[in-house]
């Protein structure tokens, strides 16, 4: 065979290996749908309420060191 038939071989051979990886690359991303945000209604939860025993906590800790 000639070296430019080799040369069509080899990227014929190496065809298939790529369309699996950008298969494989591309399937998370087409997997997810579109989203159309306008359309929907989000309800957030109530915030709760910040006591700040965590910054108690710390003081009392370094006091007793």
């Amino acid at each position: 065979m000639t070296r430019p038939a080799h040369e069509i071989l080899k990227y014929l051979r190496l065809l298939p290996r790529a369309l699996a990886v950008i298969l494989l690359v591309s399937a998370p991303l087409l997997a997810v749908p579109s989203l159309q945000a306008a359309d929907q209604t989000i309800i957030e939860a109530p915030t709760m309420k910040k006591t700040g025993a965590g910054f108690v906590l710390m003081v009392s800790l370094q006091r007793g060191s």
